[in-house]
């Protein structure tokens, strides 16, 4: 009787939300029992109503970006946020300098350095609070190309696994971009991530100095705040490790267009990412922004964060660069 009403349900389902069932089969979802889908298939009927009113919003010009489907829409904020994050901001390491803008430094209306060459594929965290060993690698790879010419994905399962200890990063259990710059330099460098694939898991360290593809001297931290110095930095140094408020149910939907969130703070920051330039949309200053996602999530794993609109969602407040 159990497995009938099972099938029946599953039929009653399908012919009901045509979107749930494609919702499963584009994501590969399933669940360990008919209570356990009937919860996520409400948790995914309210997200789906949040997202339909949202975007009636962005139909009539009352916001600058829009929602859609992606990955998480079968969890709640709580649960995103609990599975999805992993920066930590109580720690400020001491930098090797903090870089304040000049009049001098130029500044141009438009950078994308992925036509650089410098930005790896999006990536994939996956349900581990890595987001900071992303940024690092990130920003870290963007820098060896732009000294060696030569681009190399970088292991965020050796900082994951290896990066603990003195410099107190807490792997699956967030961390610090800036300790994993200081792990980097201090262990003379990072392996390559085809010889330490990502596991999206706490695992035991197996760094190969053998197989180091990048060093680093140190970093540079951007004046707290102001997103000027840091457009001068993106413009002129290249990628640049950001931390922010994604803490928001906009957040955990976003599509496309310019994401601009009025309860974002400035100083709760949860989520470690990679500015890799900026630009404008309809009016709008935006930064391009690398997420750790996969690119089934915003735009193809991107997101456009409102700019120079009072520092929204933090942006501008721990912002910083490896030295190599």
């Amino acid at each position: 009787m159990k497995v009938v009403a099972l099938f029946l349900f599953g039929l009653a389902l399908a012919a009901a939300n045509p979107s749930w069932e494609e919702f499963k089969g584009k994501f590969g979802r399933k669940y360990v029992d008919l209570e356990e889908e009937r919860y996520r298939l409400n948790v995914f009927l309210d997200n789906l109503q949040y997202i339909e009113e949202f975007n009636k919003k962005y139909e009539s010009g009352e916001v600058t970006y829009n929602l859609a489907i992606n990955q998480f829409s079968d969890l709640t904020n709580d649960e995103f946020n609990s599975m999805m994050k992993g920066y930590k901001t109580s720690l400020r390491p001491k930098p090797v300098a903090v870089f304040t803008s000049t009049d001098a430094a130029p500044e141009t209306t438009e950078v994308d350095w992925r036509t650089k060459g410098c930005v790896t594929h999006v990536k994939d965290q996956g349900q581990c609070g890595s987001c900071w060993a992303f940024s690092a690698t990130g920003s870290l790879e963007g820098q060896h190309f732009l000294k060696y010419g030569e681009l190399v994905s970088l292991a965020e399962q050796q900082l994951v696994d290896c990066a603990g200890g003195i410099y107190y990063n807490q792997g699956c259990n967030g961390g610090w971009v800036n300790q994993a710059f200081k792990y980097i330099k201090a262990n003379g460098g990072i392996d390559t991530e085809s010889s330490y694939p990502y596991e999206a898991r706490d695992n035991t360290c197996r760094f190969n100095s053998n197989s180091v593809a990048a060093t680093c001297s140190g970093f540079v931290s951007i004046a707290q705040g102001s997103e000027s110095p840091e457009v001068r930095r993106t413009t002129n140094t290249g990628p640049i490790s950001v931390a922010i408020d994604a803490a928001h149910r906009s957040f955990q939907s976003y599509s496309s267009g310019v994401y601009y969130e009025p309860s974002c703070s400035s100083s709760q920051l949860d989520h470690a990412v990679l500015a890799v330039g900026y630009g404008s949309e309809g009016g709008q200053d935006f930064w391009l922004v690398k997420n750790s996602w996969g690119t089934s999530w915003g735009s193809a794993g991107y997101i456009n964060m409102a700019r120079n609109r009072n520092n929204n969602c933090g942006i501008a407040t721990d912002a910083s660069y490896p030295t190599v």
